[in-house]
């Protein structure tokens, strides 16, 4: 690896770290106005959102004009490629955290649902995959990545029993239809986000490694393989 390229992927992992960062605050953020029924610290993750679009621009022109100027190969192309398709992650994952602080703001402003949802619960899993799988990034550590995979079937549980939850309420409580949805709305973003964490972890295992493990039913923990969906 010439100098030049070594101090160019230094400075663009730095980006994404930083990026990273940013995300992890919004989505915490997030959850913490749902939980809190706080509209100012909703508004505040809508703010934030702009800077959070400016990074992700700014990091993909860099990585795409790294791929022309060195024509990388090896584990060097690998991770300029992966660092491209997780920042585009990281910018939706930021997305979905807006859509959570929306979700918090209407329900802010309407009466306490009579049913309790796990928001709080959901919500740390789903913090907790986020960061690691930034950490596997940065450590590239595969066992890491396995283990972040392997909790988002922790959280589509969640999210298939808030919808249930829903289901129940919105049939005895039709009064409160709309903001039931609007429950339902936060779960699903929180989803959403875990699955896009497990995008990520992926895609460290690819730059690790160079196998691909999206679109297979595996075993993470152990990191053996079934057959293709």
């Amino acid at each position: 690896m010439s100098i030049h390229l070594q101090r160019a992927i230094t400075s663009l992992k730095k980006q994404l770290l930083t990026l990273g960062a940013h995300v992890e605050e919004n989505v915490h953020l997030a959850v913490k106005a749902v939980e809190n029924r706080d509209t100012d610290t909703a508004e505040q993750v809508i703010q934030n959102d702009d800077i959070i679009d400016q990074m992700e621009v700014d990091i993909e022109e860099d990585g795409l004009k790294m791929l022309a100027l060195y024509q990388p190969v090896a584990i060097d192309l690998r991770f300029i490629i992966v660092t491209i398709k997780i920042n585009n992650d990281l910018e939706r994952i930021g997305d979905l955290a807006v859509n959570v602080a929306e979700r918090a703001m209407f329900l802010a402003n309407w009466r306490p649902l009579p049913i309790y949802f796990k928001f709080h619960a959901m919500g740390e899993i789903t913090q907790s995959m986020l960061k690691r799988s930034l950490d596997s990034l940065v450590n590239t550590d595969v066992e890491l990545a396995r283990q972040v995979c392997a909790d988002d079937d922790k959280v589509d549980a969640m999210n298939r029993e808030v919808y249930q939850q829903v289901e129940t309420g919105a049939r005895d409580h039709p009064d409160d239809l709309e903001a039931f949805l609007h429950a339902l709305g936060v779960s699903r973003h929180l989803e959403r986000i875990a699955d896009l964490a497990t995008n990520i972890s992926e895609d460290v295992i690819y730059m690790a490694s160079g196998e691909i493990v999206r679109h297979r039913v595996e075993d993470y923990t152990s990191g053996s393989k079934g057959e293709p969906d």
